[in-house]
């Protein structure tokens, strides 16, 4: 599911639930570490997305190595590996590909529900809820909130690595093309600098189905 929005340079790897560490080479004892005193839930989704993160650099020919969060989550990839992973309720997603082609890239995932009262508001700009409002009439069949929320985590996925500043919901303003499955993000603070341009818009795919919302940016480096 996952690679109907990513293009053929991205290795991607995804599953509807959980692996067992039989299933691939286990966690490394620094990821083991990092959730040692983690719920029984949040270690199964950890390894799992590790394990789907080990199967993806696997297609590259790269190594597995540890993947251990730092700040805001980000992990540091093998050299000259860009990637993303992503995991909500019943769905685990890892994507890589060389960072000579691809300068970053971002992957979501979200429950194709509506977002909890209160928390549009707080993640969007009043464009973007008009927008909103405006889609959910076209396409009820998506829940455009959840799709709004799903893109913004998959532009800060991107733009973190390459500047390691923080990006607010509200610096970055989204729209939706819900007909070809694509949305764009302008960013409203200076962006990023990549092969020597600045980019102010980032251009991202979407996808619904199996009760799920998937977003995906990839930067070209």
């Amino acid at each position: 599911m996952i690679d109907s929005v990513l293009p053929s340079e991205v290795a991607a790897v995804s599953v509807f639930g959980d692996l067992s560490p039989a299933d691939g080479h286990g966690l490394f004892p620094a990821e083991a570490a990092t959730i040692a005193r983690s719920v029984p839930q949040r270690r199964a989704e950890f390894t799992t997305v590790r394990l789907c993160a080990r199967r993806a650099l696997d297609k590259l020919g790269v190594d597995p190595v540890p993947l251990v969060p730092g700040k805001r989550g980000a992990v540091e990839w093998p050299a000259g590996v860009t990637g993303s992973m992503t995991h909500c309720t019943g769905f685990r997603a890892a994507a890589v590909a060389r960072s000579g082609g691809v300068a970053s890239l971002g992957i979501d995932a979200e429950p194709n529900l509506p977002l909890p009262d209160g928390i549009l508001e707080v993640v969007s700009l009043p464009r973007e809820r008009a927008g909103v409002a405006a889609l959910a009439r076209q396409r009820p069949d998506v829940h455009w909130d959840r799709l709004l929320f799903s893109a913004k985590e998959s532009v800060f996925k991107t733009w973190y690595p390459l500047t390691h500043r923080e990006l607010d919901f509200t610096e970055a303003e989204l729209e939706f093309d819900p007909g070809a499955g694509t949305f764009s993000a302008r960013l409203l603070v200076p962006g990023p600098e990549v092969a020597g341009h600045a980019r102010g818009t980032f251009s991202g795919r979407w996808t619904v189905g199996r009760g799920f919302v998937l977003t995906a940016i990839v930067l070209p480096g």
